[in-house]
């Protein structure tokens, strides 16, 4: 249903992330597992680290109404746009000195193109 491997599965059993319910050996889960499932894969396609993620859980928890997890997602999430705002700068900025580089580059294949043709023909 959500794409997730049983060792993944596991792994966010593991970090406390989901309890599924047993029923003998089998694990079952449930609506509210499949929501929080659901939310660790966003906030993983996010960019969140399982840190995040697991306060964000506990705060649903916590808070029936969400207003904590959603004031603290709010303050995450700007701070994630932040730094990928940052990062997009930065690539800009590399962008911009790598196509300057080839130019400079191929003005001087260019420029000495015409003598390197007379020097073989």
């Amino acid at each position: 249903m959500l794409g997730i491997t049983p060792r993944t599965l596991r792994f966010y059993e593991d970090k406390g992330l989901i309890e599924p319910c047993r029923i003998g050996t089998t694990r079952v889960y449930r609506r509210r597992e499949i929501a929080r499932m659901q939310l660790i894969l966003r906030g993983k396609r996010l960019g969140f680290s399982l840190t995040d993620i697991a306060e964000f859980l506990d705060l649903y928890d916590a808070d029936p109404q969400h207003l904590e997890q959603m004031r603290a997602l709010a303050e995450r999430v700007r701070m994630r746009i932040d730094e990928l705002e940052a990062q997009r700068d930065a690539l800009d900025q590399t962008l911009g000195e790598l196509a300057k580089l080839e130019g400079e580059a191929l003005a001087r294949v260019h420029a000495h193109e015409p003598e390197a043709k007379r020097a073989v023909g």
